[in-house]
């Protein structure tokens, strides 16, 4: 490890660092544009200059320098002050000062470092540089003329997305930025951009001229568009959620975000229920709370009520239910909504062993019925980067637009168990192998093949556990461990012809088969789960309550409520309360305090977040077969829950990038 001075402070530094790295762990603060840590180093802004001895009496880029032994590092002398300003006083020539109106303000790069490394005066009276603006979809709002080329845009789409979407054209003054075909970025991170950008060039559209950063509340919270858990931050103003952020995560989201996740929240506002709804005469009609209840009462649930768990629910929600149908007499539990049957006797073999930051590191891949792109934006990014490494990654399933070499397998589950020579000899040879089991996979009865595969190819060694599976819903690892999950599936649980269905936000199941039942609907929106109900009752959206998710590797994550549901609307854990007191029962709880302490007295893997130990990968049963023609379960990667299909920006991103522009309402 070389040694060097910083500012007459001796620091130890990583071999291959660089002088920034290397001031920054002497606790000194540079400035710079174009640096990132999570992109290749391109070292043309040169705002992070530096004085370095021995070498020439000139101030250097401290972003592309090597740290090597003896140097002597000076980040605050007058000649490093000095170029500094003579560096920002150029990036600010053709700089419009529009800091008013730009929705960078108060959050610019820019802006700050103006502050504090700049000059107090321009000297430039010429004519600034103007720039067209460029069209790049429904999610990125340009101004180029604020552009200062540091080019953080390019090199996420190239080295992080894999999409080749943004680039420079021209050369010198006539530089600019821009998609190359003036088509809108089509990837599904790509807004990801406007947080990388310093300055106010590429914003978020639908966010235009909405707020200002000190007028939002800040409130943590999970991302629940998909089972990858990514942290995020809601900015919320009254009782609007305005926007969703990443936030930094090494082990899950790093610090990006898939772009549904990030804009669905508008779907917060619209199609919301917030009120009582019981159907009468065929006809859905306003009621009160007593009103429902009595009707549910009257249905007499003991003995005969089943529940199905949506895909956006918390384990709070999901306990309470269990808690209520334990006291009424009945085990119907069930989350696989669309009617997925596999084993969960082990939840080690549905989870995802290697762990979402673990995967990159894998040097044999193989995926099983998995659109991944669609299914976990942030593990494709993340599979990107073990073929960076030198991964080899092969696919069984329908061909979909990678954003790196694969090799397709063919589309049919059978090829599991006739996979050619050369794909064993890779596994066998590799020393970090590992298998993606994805939903249409587990549907064509995959797993327990999978799972003999990864006992032959010895999937499980010191420090490596190769197998996993990619759930797509983020209630999914949440509710097998608290037992939603029957025997035979949703078809079990309606064979059972329960007196009283309740449906948890359930809105991608087919109610059909529950046709003599009742049907009894907590949730937010107005989707296809309330169309199909007898009574709605009005709960709260992930962002209006406190909940605990465990995401598809099995790590315990907690969220916190930004804002109040609206109307009627309330916690379902609190409508599972009072209609146990309602049908007479009780169910070991009176606050959310409570509740999560009988949650954690019976699961208590959920008591502390982080990841879960889930026991040893078990051997495969060598006779189940995997057959039939994979279809991945997602038709539009924009669509995929109630809260984004009710959400004027995802509509129009699956609209304009996909084509699908006549997408019909969610209760037609």
């Amino acid at each position: 490890m070389p040694t060097v001075t910083v500012d007459g402070q001796q620091v130890d530094v990583p071999d291959g660092a660089t002088v920034l790295q290397a001031c920054e762990l002497a606790g000194k603060e540079i400035p710079r544009f174009c640096y990132h840590e999570r992109l290749s180093i391109a070292g043309n802004c040169r705002m992070c200059l530096v004085e370095v001895k021995p070498g020439p009496p000139k101030p250097q880029a401290s972003c592309a320098l090597p740290a090597t032994e003896g140097q002597e590092i000076r980040t605050d002398s007058l000649m490093v002050k000095t170029a500094r300003e003579g560096v920002m006083e150029f990036l600010l020539i053709n700089h419009p000062l529009d800091c008013p109106i730009c929705d960078q303000g108060g959050e610019c790069d820019l802006q700050d470092q103006a502050m504090f490394y700049g000059r107090g005066a321009s000297r430039y009276h010429e004519n600034k540089r103007a720039v067209s603006e460029k069209y790049m979809g429904p999610l990125i709002k340009t101004v180029m003329t604020r552009c200062i080329h540091c080019t953080r845009c390019v090199r996420f789409s190239e080295e992080i997305a894999g999409v080749d979407e943004i680039g420079a054209v021209g050369r010198g003054e006539s530089m600019e930025i821009t998609t190359y075909l003036e088509q809108a970025v089509r990837h599904e991170m790509s807004a990801n951009v406007i947080d990388l950008c310093p300055v106010g060039a590429l914003t978020s559209r639908p966010y235009a001229f909405e707020a200002r950063p000190w007028e939002l509340r800040k409130t943590l919270s999970i991302d629940v568009s998909d089972a990858v858990g990514a942290n995020i931050r809601l900015d919320s103003r009254g009782r609007e959620v305005m926007r969703a952020l990443p936030r930094v995560n090494d082990e899950v989201n790093e610090e990006w975000l898939s772009d549904k996740g990030r804009y669905q929240v508008d779907g917060l506002m619209h199609r919301r229920l917030d009120r009582v709804w019981v159907r009468k005469e065929g006809r859905l009609q306003p009621a009160s709370w007593e009103q429902a209840f009595a009707a549910i009462a009257a249905a007499d649930p003991r003995g005969s009520i089943a529940a199905v768990a949506g895909d956006l629910v918390d384990c709070e929600t999901m306990f309470a239910a269990r808690r209520l149908l334990r006291a009424l007499g009945s085990d119907l539990l069930e989350g696989r909504q669309t009617g997925l049957v596999y084993d969960t006797s082990s939840l080690a073999a549905v989870a995802f062993n290697s762990s979402l930051s673990g995967i990159e590191h894998a040097d044999a891949i193989l995926i099983v019925g998995s659109h991944v792109r669609w299914e976990a934006p942030l593990v494709q990014s993340r599979l990107r980067k073990a073929w960076k490494r030198g991964a080899r990654i092969f696919i069984i399933g329908p061909h979909w637009d990678t954003t790196y070499p694969a090799e397709f397998l063919g589309e049919d589950a059978a090829v599991l168990h006739d996979l050619p020579d050369a794909v064993g000899d890779v596994f066998t040879a590799a020393q970090r192998p590992a298998i993606i089991v994805g939903a249409a996979g587990l549907a064509k009865g995959a797993l327990h093949p999978a799972l003999a595969l990864a006992q032959d190819w010895t999937l499980v060694r010191d420090g490596w556990n190769g197998f996993n599976v990619l759930h797509m819903a983020a209630s999914r690892m949440g509710g097998l461990l608290l037992g939603f999950a029957q025997a035979g599936g949703i078809r079990a649980v309606a064979e059972e012809r329960p007196r009283v269905l309740l449906s948890l936000g359930a809105d991608e199941m087919d109610y059909k088969p529950f046709a003599g039942s009742l049907k009894v609907y907590v949730g937010h929106h107005g989707d296809r789960g309330a169309h199909a109900a007898d009574i709605i009752l009005p709960a709260a959206s992930y962002a209006e309550k406190d909940g605990t998710f465990v995401n598809t590797e099995g790590r315990v994550q907690t969220a916190e409520a930004a804002v109040f549901p609206p109307g009627d609307a309330r916690a379902d854990w609190t409508i599972m309360r009072a209609l146990a007191d309602v049908l007479g029962v009780d169910v070991g709880f009176d606050s959310f305090a409570e509740l999560r302490e009988a949650m954690i007295a019976e699961v208590p893997a959920l008591s502390s977040p982080g990841l879960i130990d889930l026991g040893e990968l078990p051997r495969g049963d060598g006779s189940a077969r995997a057959a039939g023609v994979i279809s991945y379960p997602i038709a539009d990667f924009y669509l995929t829950n109630a809260i984004c299909r009710a959400s004027p920006t995802m509509q129009r991103c699956s609209a304009e990038l996909l084509g699908n522009a006549d997408m019909l309402e969610a209760a037609e």
